[in-house]
């Protein structure tokens, strides 16, 4: 297989194998893994994010994981960024990059490139934040719908960071965030990438997720929320969206039941996944769809070879 040019995209949802199935992937045809899950960029969370282990990086070289603080914002943008220097880099020690995550937002920046958006002024920024904390994020919501039509079927109305950022951009540029997606090119050809998207049936993804939760707080899930606690890294910051970080917070401080707290984290996490199987509905309909029950490198040797003209 001559794979010099081509860029593998594992994704899939929470808890459904991806990093075991990668590692095994790049370990048969020379891979280096590179890291396309926002979460787990950040070097002080490694257990409520499930970072790859030591044993699974073991022989296997892997890039942009646990590096990043979760007092400092860390966009799309600036993973697109480093992971293209990681791609031409890997490229060229003939070494095949394999991109692994969850997060399709960084998925979609990668294939179809990023909205190059003017730099908002700082007082503005400020200004939006100080509304929709003053409102909510509820009213907030219905405030953007308003003002900017085409984020009402883009954006989830819990999403206060996207709803923010969309605002601001139509605020400032006087267009949508989506009218800017339009003028976006992408940094690679499309035929570079070969995509492998695992698909896992509900009830089997909801058990593995059980045991998932459960294996995070013997490793010391709750230790790992006290020390992030005490950095005091500002609400706004992605990180306090890792799954877990609330529920244990409040775990810790109203000493509430342990088994209570592993079930909200499960329910959340399953929700997270549900929405995840959404965006790969809509956005990843020519990703090859892959039952890791069934799959065997001489199956995935075939769809490869099939891309690889």
């Amino acid at each position: 297989m001559d794979l010099k040019s081509k860029i593998i995209l594992i994704s899939g949802p929470t808890a459904s194998g991806k990093t075991n199935f990668a590692v095994k992937l790049a370990k048969k045809i020379n891979g280096e893994i590179i890291n396309a899950d926002s979460m787990q960029v950040y070097k002080e969370l490694k257990i409520l994010t499930a970072r790859p282990s030591k044993n699974e990086k073991k022989n296997i070289k892997h890039h942009l994981y646990g590096f990043q603080s979760v007092k400092k914002i860390f966009s799309t943008g600036s993973w697109l960024k480093l992971t293209i220097k990681k791609i031409k880099e890997v490229q060229r020690k003939n070494k095949t990059p394999i991109l692994v995550g969850g997060t399709g937002l960084y998925f979609k920046a990668l294939t179809d490139g990023l909205v190059t958006i003017p730099n908002i002024p700082k007082k503005i920024r400020l200004q939006i934040r100080n509304l929709q904390k003053k409102i909510g994020q509820r009213k907030f919501y219905k405030m953007l719908v308003k003002f900017d039509p085409l984020s009402k079927s883009k954006i989830n109305s819990n999403d206060s960071q996207r709803t923010v950022r969309a605002y601001e951009i139509k605020k400032y540029t006087k267009k949508s965030l989506f009218e800017w997606f339009d003028k976006t090119k992408p940094n690679f050809q499309r035929n570079q990438f070969i995509k492998f998207y695992i698909d896992f049936p509900r009830s089997e993804l909801i058990n593995r997720i059980n045991k998932r939760v459960d294996k995070m707080f013997d490793k010391g899930a709750i230790r790992e929320v006290k020390i992030f606690l005490k950095l005091k890294a500002r609400k706004e910051n992605s990180s306090h969206k890792v799954i877990g970080i609330r529920e244990i917070s409040e775990f810790i401080e109203n000493y509430k039941d342990l088994e209570e707290t592993k079930d909200r984290i499960a329910i959340k996490t399953r929700q997270y996944a549900k929405r995840q199987s959404t965006w790969a509905r809509r956005y990843m309909n020519d990703w090859n769809k892959i039952d890791l029950n069934q799959v065997n490198f001489s199956s995935l040797k075939k769809i490869i070879n099939n891309n690889l003209f």
